[in-house]
């Protein structure tokens, strides 16, 4: 993995965000996780650890998460590209390239139950 701070928090309680970590495991063969981070950033300590660990509750396959390091200046692969300002930003495409959701910095839940809302609600899986 290219970001430390995507390590699955140990203590993280898959049983508790049970809706969330199965709404993306039933989509673990068909959208990818595209995650910008910095292991320099505080809010990217704190978010995405749990992140970590929900897609690995969920059996996301590691060829389907592509995580990118930014510098302290916010600068990295894709930047550009996917108009990335601010981090932790999370981009849930298909294969085909379509975006689903994105989390950006910070939501009122955390990035695992955020997308799999966004997902549910986007492809009607509720």
């Amino acid at each position: 993995m290219s970001l430390e701070t995507m390590r699955p928090n140990p203590t993280w309680d898959a049983a508790s965000y049970g809706d969330a970590v199965d709404t993306l495991a039933a989509h673990d063969d068909e959208l990818v996780y595209k995650i910008w981070g910095g292991d320099w950033c505080k809010d990217c300590r704190a978010l995405l650890p749990d992140l970590g660990a929900a897609l690995e509750a969920a059996g996301i396959p590691s060829e389907r998460i592509e995580e990118y390091a930014l510098d302290e200046d916010k600068q990295g692969p894709g930047v550009e590209e996917y108009d990335v300002e601010f981090i932790p930003t999370v981009v849930v495409e298909t294969d085909d390239g379509e975006e689903i959701t994105r989390f950006v910095e910070e939501e009122p839940v955390p990035p695992a139950v955020w997308l799999a809302d966004q997902i549910d609600a986007a492809l009607e899986t509720a």
